[in-house]
């Protein structure tokens, strides 16, 4: 729905009403994915596609019928071989379609116009929806911000909402959408819920500084995490495209007048691979004064006590250099860029969600620490509780 955002809120404030159908779930080939929507006011006028036309008439029905009768509907459409007229996708797969009217004056209405206003407007959010479960459930949505606050709930239980918001937010710090799935433990409401939760966010930021031979691994792995990943590098002759194929942005200047020029956020990480003072002393000296997620130094314990010693000469405390992660990655054992790659992205990741970075085998410690990003998952289940 929020890939429709700015028209859906313009049709918002000239008080119009709409249903919405949304894809909240795909089998085999289909031509759209969880999230796209199509829009129906009452005039007749539609917005948005849910399958790239071979089943658009049948779900614009559908959202008039919504609109006579005022109930959440949810219908699956795959191929019909029996009929060539019934409406059915001609690539043979599936799509769940969720139709829920929007109607500002209701509870529902005034979460989903938040979400509408939020994404309209280019403001981080989330929203998760119940597209499977208790009949009073379905649609029922959480609009859920960066700072983990919310707006909406699933009637009264507290412990969902909770629940359900972390794995918004988790998805919303990359950018993702994609489906949850809560066991009845973990639902809190005797049954098995499916939840859509769609964000609108830009990808966060991972910018490796050094075009050395770890840093081509480590953008592969920065991708795979969903970062938008920069490569910067003062040498032409190493930060190349052809170099780092994988990587959004390749860019030749020197680390930290290029870091003190761009955008970050609390989002974003900071990976120094140059381990050569000249470059990544006076980096570093910008790197721990910004408002960012995370900030890691590659380099021997050797050059760890050097570097830090230069960074206090430079006048850097003893609380901003708390922020640095040197040597950078977790004890892996990782000999190749490969796995080294892998021991920085796992302590990215458990910098991000908390987690202490020890083996799960014999420990007490929850597995879920905050909530983590995968297109689709299963929470509240025996192992995970």
């Amino acid at each position: 729905m929020l890939d429709i955002a700015k028209e859906l809120h313009r049709w918002v404030g000239q008080g119009r009403d709409i249903a919405v159908a949304t894809v909240v779930g795909v089998g085999g080939s289909a031509p759209r994915q969880p999230g796209a929507a199509l829009a129906v006011d009452g005039d007749g006028a539609a917005i948005g596609s849910v399958s790239g036309g071979c089943v658009e008439g049948a779900v614009y029905e559908l959202c008039r019928g919504v609109l006579r009768d005022g109930g959440t509907v949810l219908e699956r459409f795959g191929h019909s071989d029996d009929d060539a007229f019934a409406a059915g996708l001609t690539c043979g797969g599936s799509i769940d379609v969720l139709v829920t009217p929007l109607r500002p004056g209701t509870p529902l209405g005034a979460v989903l116009a938040g979400a509408l206003a939020a994404a309209a407007h280019g403001e981080p959010t989330a929203l998760a929806r119940i597209t499977e479960g208790p009949a009073e459930l379905l649609g029922r949505a959480l609009l859920v911000r960066p700072d983990g606050s919310y707006e909406g709930g699933f009637g009264g239980h507290r412990d969902l909402d909770r629940t359900v918001a972390e794995e918004a937010r988790a998805l919303l710090d990359t950018g993702g959408t994609g489906q949850v799935l809560i066991g009845e433990r973990g639902s809190r409401c005797g049954r098995p819920l499916t939840l859509l939760v769609e964000t609108c966010a830009e990808p966060p930021r991972m910018i490796v500084f050094g075009a050395v031979d770890f840093a081509a691994a480590l953008v592969a792995a920065g991708k795979f995490l969903g970062y938008h990943v920069t490569v910067c590098d003062a040498r032409p002759v190493f930060a190349t495209r052809a170099r780092f194929p994988a990587a959004d942005e390749v860019v030749v200047d020197w680390p930290h007048r290029y870091l003190a020029g761009t955008a970050v956020d609390g989002r974003t990480v900071l990976c120094v691979l140059t381990h050569d003072a000249k470059f990544d002393v006076p980096l570093l000296e910008v790197a721990l004064r910004l408002p960012v997620a995370f900030v890691g130094a590659m380099g021997s314990r050797r050059t760890h006590e050097d570097r830090e010693r230069r960074l206090r000469e430079a006048g850097l405390t003893g609380a901003e250099l708390a922020g640095l992660h040197s040597p950078i990655g977790l004890d892996l054992g990782a000999r190749t860029p490969e796995e080294t790659a892998l021991s920085i992205a796992a302590e990215i990741v458990a910098a991000r969600r908390g987690g202490s970075g020890a083996s799960l085998t014999g420990a007490r410690t929850p597995i879920h620490h905050d909530a983590t990003r995968t297109p689709r998952r299963r929470i509240g289940s025996a192992a995970g509780m």
